[in-house]
C-alpha cells in the first residue's frame, strides 16, 4: 500500500500527513529518495513538467498521437497530463503504449507501477504478475507487484512477493519497509513495528526518514504517543509532529478504525 493510495481515501488523510509532511511520495512513484523506486523509464522523458502550460501539455500530445507507440513520447505526455491532474487521461496514454509495447518489460512494470499508484491496484497486479510470470521480473517488479496486491487487501499473497523481492536482493530496506506497510495496514501493528525496527536496523536504514515516519505511524497507532512522538520528531519539526499527534488521537477515537482504512472492497473479507 502506498502513501498516495491512502492519502485519496478521505479517512487515511491522517496517514498521508504523515507521509507528506516528510516530503515523501509513492513508493511506486518517481522520487528523488532512496526507497521510493523511480520507474525504469525515468531517463526517456528529459523534460520538466514543473506546472506545464496547456499549450507544451497539448504539444506533447500531438507530438505522441503522431507515434502512440512510442515510449518515450508518451511518458514524457502523460507525466504533463498528470501535473495538470488529468490522471485518468495520463494513465490511458500509458494504455496504449503498453497495447503498443506488450514485449517492453520495462515499460510493462513502469505502467503497472503507475496503475497502482492510482488505486487501481487489480489491474497493476494482473501486468506484473504477467511479468514475473513471464520470468523477466527483477526484485523490483517482486515488491511492486507486493504492494499491488497489498492494496487489495491481499496482505498474505503480498508479503510472499515481497519475500520472493528479498531472495533476489537480501538486505534491501526498502522491502522490509513495505512488509512493514503490509502488517499496518491489515492492523497486525506489532509486526509492523518489529519489521520497521528491522529495517532501521539494517546498513543505511538510520538514514531512511520514511522509515522513521512509518515507525512512528505505527507506534501512534498503538496509542504510543510518546514514542511515536519522539521517532516522528527526528525529521519533523515540532508543530507538524503536534498536529499529527492530534490527527491521530482523533482518529484512535472513532470506532472500526481498521475497517475505515480499507477499500470499500477488501470490508468484511
Amino acid at each position: 500500500m502506498t502513501p498516495d493510495t491512502i492519502a485519496r481515501r478521505p479517512e487515511g488523510r491522517m496517514m498521508a500527513r504523515f507521509f507528506m509532511a516528510a516530503a515523501l511520495v509513492s513508493a511506486l512513484g518517481a522520487c528523488g529518495a532512496r526507497l521510493a523506486s523511480n520507474p525504469p523509464v525515468d531517463n526517456l522523458s528529459t523534460s520538466s513538467i514543473t506546472q506545464p502550460s496547456i499549450k507544451a501539455t497539448a504539444q506533447a500530445g500531438k507530438a505522441w498521437q503522431a507515434n502512440p507507440g512510442d515510449v518515450q513520447l508518451g511518458v514524457a505526455y502523460s507525466r504533463q497530463l498528470q501535473a495538470l491532474q488529468q490522471n485518468e487521461q495520463a494513465l490511458k496514454v500509458l494504455q496504449t503504449v503498453a497495447e503498443h509495447n506488450p514485449d517492453n518489460t520495462e515499460f510493462q512494470v513502469y505502467y503497472g507501477k503507475q496503475l497502482a499508484s492510482f488505486g487501481r491496484g487489480d489491474e497493476a497486479a494482473g501486468i506484473l504478475r504477467r511479468v514475473v510470470d513471464s520470468g523477466k521480473g527483477d526484485w523490483k517488479t517482486r515488491s511492486a507487484l507486493g504492494s499491488a496486491l497489498a492494496q487489495q487487501g491481499k496482505y498474505v499473497e503480498a508479503r510472499q512477493q515481497y519475500q520472493a523481492a528479498l531472495a533476489m536482493k537480501p538486505g534491501e530496506i526498502s522491502i522490509y519497509n513495505n512488509i512493514g506497510m503490509s502488517y499496518m495496514l491489515e492492523g497486525k501493528l506489532d509486526l509492523a513495528e518489529k519489521t520497521l525496527r528491522q529495517a532501521l536496523a539494517l546498513p543505511g536504514g538510520t538514514e531512511e526518514p520514511q522509515v522513521r515516519q512509518n515507525l512512528a505511524l505505527a507506534l501512534g497507532l498503538q496509542g504510543r504517543f510518546d514514542a511515536a512522538r519522539e521517532m516522528a520528531s527526528r525529521d519533523l519539526p515540532p508543530a507538524t509532529v503536534e498536529a499529527n499527534m492530534a490527527y491521530l488521537k482523533r482518529m484512535l477515537a472513532q470506532r472500526n478504525t481498521w475497517q475505515q482504512l480499507q477499500p470499500t472492497s477488501q470490508q468484511g473479507t
